[in-house]
């Protein structure tokens, strides 16, 4: 299979990078300002807030004052992760463009993270599916720990492929697929993804790969490769996963930018204005820029 001549970034540090921040909250003028930067940098897939209890998860305690404080740019699609029905509801009075439902490949995963089985997660979504489809407001679905779980080890493609099957199913239009713990290798992404795209169209596919053992960039040509067109990425590599010990960030923006420049694929998204975007962030959260690319363009913060 040939290349995909453009893939679509869909960036994840408002969300996924910001929500395991240690220390005090995220102030909100932090996030929105991160949230206009990124769309000013062509991004036009921002997966903006997480409508969850606080209690949870502190750091998204403010998701409908984020999106009300964001200069919404058009033709940008500012999302949000919606676990429930009242989170539903929250990101629907909040204006969101789309929502998102998170699952697991794992078993014991699933019950550590939302303490319930598959089959009850999935029951959980349907109603969220339901409602949003009520108001016309498309649904992403999220399969995690799609290459490795850190209680089960190894997942079978083939269990990857039933859950992902089950939201499409369920009426996601586009299904993501999550090395949570980035122990995924090329070889192992490009079997799990052939066993999903048999029961999915491989361009209702995307792919979300951490980096905690370098391979992210490796994983992710591996399956751009096998034609997927759509990656979930975050500035700085910002994010982690609390359930998974040592897991690193997301794969870093400017890292996947610099990769697909260099393979001809067209993203619409500004190199320089990205690793900008990076660094100003990194200096906001006093913490270290995760990106190679960052620190080779400029990136100053340690």
């Amino acid at each position: 299979m040939a290349f995909p001549k453009q893939v679509r970034l869909v960036e994840m540090s408002p969300r996924d990078g910001l929500q395991n921040e240690p220390g005090p909250v995220i102030a909100t003028d932090i996030k929105t300002g991160l949230i206009d930067r990124l769309a000013d940098c062509g991004l036009s897939h921002i997966e903006a807030a997480s409508f969850v209890s606080p209690k949870w998860v502190p750091q998204m305690g403010d998701a409908a004052d984020v999106m009300a404080g964001i200069t919404r740019k058009p033709g940008v699609r500012y999302s949000a992760l919606t676990p429930n029905l009242k989170g539903f509801e929250g990101a629907l009075a909040a204006g969101v463009n789309e929502v998102a439902v998170f699952g697991a490949a794992s078993e014991s995963f699933t019950r550590k993270n939302i303490n319930c089985s598959i089959a009850e997660s999935l029951e959980r979504f349907a109603p969220v599916v339901e409602e949003a489809r009520k108001h016309d407001i498309p649904v992403r679905g999220y399969v995690s720990t799609v290459l490795g779980c850190p209680y089960e080890g190894d997942i079978q493609p083939d269990q990857v492929a039933t859950v992902a099957k089950a939201l499409y199913d369920m009426g996601c239009y586009e299904i993501s697929l999550g090395d949570t713990i980035g122990v995924g290798t090329p070889l192992k992404a490009k079997k799990m993804l052939e066993a999903v795209a048999r029961h999915i169209p491989v361009g209702r596919l995307a792919a979300h790969f951490h980096d905690t053992y370098g391979q992210a960039l490796a994983n992710l040509y591996a399956v751009v490769e096998e034609g997927i067109a759509v990656i979930d990425s975050s500035v700085a590599g910002l994010g982690g996963c609390p359930y998974a010990k040592g897991a690193s960030g997301n794969v870093a923006t400017e890292d996947v930018l610099y990769l697909l420049n260099g393979l001809g694929i067209k993203t619409g998204v500004d190199l320089d204005k990205l690793v900008a975007t990076g660094d100003w962030i990194c200096g906001q959260l006093n913490r270290h820029n995760g990106s190679k690319v960052g620190q080779a363009l400029g990136g100053q913060c340690e």
